[in-house]
C-alpha cells in the first residue's frame, strides 16, 4: 500500500522536475537547487518513506518506493515528469521509469547504476544508532557521538541533517532507522522493473566515485540505452560538491521549461 510522501512543490506550469534524494537524505538537502530551478520551472522535491518528514513504513524495496512516488503524482494530478534521482533515489527513478514509462518525460540519474551493490554503510548505521541511544542535547553533542564511528566531517554534517528537536527536549533522529536497516538488502539491490527505459536519459557521475565506473557502462546501457553520460570532477555527492556544474548539466539536458 503506497504511503503519502511529504514533498515540496514550487508550483508553476509545464512538465515538473521531480527530485528524489538518496539514502539518509531528504528534500531539504536539495533546497538550493530547488530555489535555482524554480525560477524557470515547477519543481517537486520529495521525502521518500522513512526519510525526512515522510511517514515510517516497513518495506524499502524499489517497487514499493516507486509506487509511493507514482501515488504522489496521481494525487497531484501530474501526468508526466522530468525525474531526477541521486544514488538510492536514482534507483527509485529508474524503477518508476521502467514500471510506468509513459509518466516519465525524461530521466536524470545521479551517480548510480541499475545494479546491486555491496554493503558499505555499517559505520553509518553504527553512528546513527549511537545518536539515537545517546539522546544528544545539542548538535555539538550529536557530532561527538557520530564521530565515534564516522571520521569524515562532511559525512557527519550530512547525517546531522536528520536531527530534529524532540518534544521532551534534546535532539532525535527523524529517520525510520529500524525500517531502513531491516530492509538494507533491498536498498543495495537492483532497481525494480524489467527491460530498458528508452526515453531521454542523462547519467551524471562523479569522477572520484566508484558507483558508476567505466566497467559498469555496458550494463548501464542495457537498461538506459539512450543515456547521455556526463562526468563531473566530484565524488558521490556530486550535486553538493559541484552544485553549479551539476545544475548546468541538468539545465543543458532539459532545455527550455515545458
Amino acid at each position: 500500500m503506497p504511503i503519502a510522501l511529504n514533498h515540496v512543490d514550487t508550483g508553476g506550469v509545464g512538465i515538473p522536475l521531480v527530485v528524489v534524494h538518496g539514502l539518509f537524505g531528504s528534500a531539504d538537502n536539495w533546497r538550493s537547487h530547488v530555489k535555482a530551478w524554480q525560477e524557470g520551472r515547477r519543481v517537486i522535491a520529495v521525502d521518500l518513506r522513512n526519510h525526512g518528514r515522510s511517514p515510517h513504513a516497513s518495506g524499502m524495496g524499489y517497487e514499493a518506493m516507486a509506487a509511493d512516488l507514482l501515488a504522489l503524482l496521481d494525487r497531484l494530478g501530474i501526468e508526466r515528469v522530468h525525474l531526477l534521482g541521486h544514488s538510492m533515489g536514482g534507483k527509485v527513478a529508474i524503477s518508476l521509469a521502467r514500471l510506468a514509462p509513459r509518466r516519465v518525460a525524461s530521466l536524470i540519474v545521479a551517480d548510480i547504476a541499475p545494479r546491486a551493490y555491496g554493503h558499505d554503510h555499517d559505520t553509518v548505521f553504527a553512528a546513527l544508532r549511537r545518536v539515537a541511544e545517546g539522546r544528544p542535547a545539542n548538535r555539538r553533542e550529536a557530532d561527538e557521538l557520530l564521530a565515534e564511528h564516522v571520521e569524515e566531517r562532511a559525512v557527519r554534517l550530512f547525517l546531522a541533517t536528520n536531527l530534529e528537536r524532540a518534544e521532551e527536549g534534546g535532539l532525535r533522529l527523524r529517520l525510520g532507522l529500524d525500517e531502513i536497516q531491516q530492509d538494507y538488502e533491498a536498498i543495495m539491490g537492483a532497481p525494480a522493473g524489467e527491460g530498458a527505459f528508452t526515453g531521454p536519459t542523462l547519467v551524471l557521475r562523479g569522477a572520484h566515485s566508484y558507483y558508476v565506473t567505466d566497467a559498469m557502462l555496458p550494463e548501464l546501457r542495457e537498461v538506459l540505452p539512450e543515456a547521455r553520460l556526463v562526468t563531473l570532477d566530484a565524488g558521490h555527492w556530486l550535486h553538493a560538491e559541484r552544485p553549479e556544474a551539476f545544475r548546468q548539466a541538468v539545465d543543458d539536458f532539459l532545455g527550455e521549461p515545458g
